[in-house]
């Protein structure tokens, strides 16, 4: 497995030609269906969001840390409310409505999915249904586009429609962009990382330091 300096290093040399190729080759094409927005099954919907995205979206909305984002439940005990939730995590997801839902996606009467913040939404969601596989810190989602298995895409009706060079390019400079951004976050994870006392409710590690959940600094 690579360290995850080397594997930054790789997508920092990423060729955003080469994923613009992938992509184009594929094609896609959003139909607004919501799927990915939208909670599935029993699971509510998960997207990873960095801190200064959380933010962005507050100055966008005016919300509350806690409206924005929520603690990635992996690796949290318990069920409930906050306080009924114990444990450590060391990501943000994109808070959900009672549904399950991602809190900004908005349907119409006919079923066609909008988000309530496109203009500010987080590289994650800008990026779907691709994702770029590099060295070993996880195993890769989707299937591979390209003949290396960089480029991966995760099902989804879009995939298969025309796309111009132009909308191409501008996802693979955002898909290089997010590739990059999850690793410098997961190396400051890393070097930030003191252990917390799960005793004392959920505290979320990121490349900030350790918070509680309202985005507050946690103290120890």
């Amino acid at each position: 497995m690579q360290s995850l300096e080397a594997e930054l290093e790789n997508a920092e040399a990423l060729d955003t030609d080469d994923l613009a190729d992938a992509i184009e080759t594929i094609g896609f094409e959003c139909t607004r269906c919501g799927a990915c927005c939208k909670a599935e099954a029993d699971d509510p919907h998960t997207a990873t969001v960095f801190p200064d995205e959380v933010r962005d979206l507050q100055d966008a909305t005016e919300y509350d840390w806690r409206d924005v984002a929520r603690p990635m439940p992996y690796g949290l005990d318990g069920e409930g409310t906050d306080d009924a939730v114990t444990g450590e995590t060391f990501e943000w997801a994109l808070q959900t409505d009672t549904c399950g839902d991602c809190t900004f996606y908005e349907e119409s009467d006919d079923g066609t999915g909008a988000c309530s913040v496109h203009g500010d939404r987080p590289l994650i969601c800008e990026t779907y249904p691709f994702s770029v596989a590099l060295g070993g810190t996880s195993q890769p989602m989707g299937e591979p586009v390209d003949e290396e298995g960089v480029v991966r895409a995760h099902e989804c009706e879009g995939l298969g429609r025309d796309i111009s060079r132009e909308a191409a390019e501008d996802l693979a400079a955002a898909l290089k962009e997010r590739a990059v951004r999850e690793l410098r976050e997961a190396i400051a994870v890393r070097d930030e990382y003191e252990p917390a006392d799960p005793d004392e409710g959920v505290v979320v590690h990121d490349s900030e330091g350790a918070k509680r959940p309202d985005g507050s600094v946690y103290d120890g």
